[in-house]
């Protein structure tokens, strides 16, 4: 699936109509350059659990932890990490089953993913700085109701 966003509001919606379809266990891989619109779209996510005053982009400490309605997501950033094996070197992987994991850079741990998994790409619109190009590939059992 591929959706234009011609505004950072717009990623946000998109990130809110993404969450509306999350349980325990889901885990969205975030792909694209500096700032094409990855936070954003987490922005949006950890707005429709009503989390919208704790949003913080976790570069330097490689993972954020909230709580809403009894549901745990976890926001990585996994650039400054090395390789995979420094992920699981961390415990990455026991985050898996206890939550939502969004994961930001999240191309770097694909080989180590479960088989259902959300991957979704940014990419700049080198005609229009507002406008984003985002693909979204759902692997295994995954669906989405946008």
């Amino acid at each position: 699936m591929e959706i234009i966003s011609n505004s950072e509001e717009e990623t946000i919606e998109l990130g809110k109509k993404v969450a509306k379809n999350l349980e325990k266990g889901n885990i969205i891989i975030l792909s694209g350059n500096l700032g094409s619109g990855k936070t954003k779209f987490t922005e949006g996510v950890l707005t429709y659990f009503g989390l919208q005053n704790e949003i913080s982009s976790p570069t330097f400490t490689i993972v954020n932890e909230y709580n809403a309605n009894n549901i745990n997501i976890y926001h990585f950033d996994v650039y400054r990490l090395s390789d995979v094996d420094e992920f699981e070197a961390i415990g990455g992987e026991e985050y898996f089953e206890k939550g939502i994991c969004i994961i930001e850079w999240g191309e770097l741990i694909e080989p180590i993913l479960p088989e259902n998994y959300v991957k979704i790409t940014f990419s700049r619109n080198l005609e229009n700085e507002n406008t984003r190009n985002i693909k979204i590939d759902c692997f295994g059992d995954i669906n989405l109701d946008l």
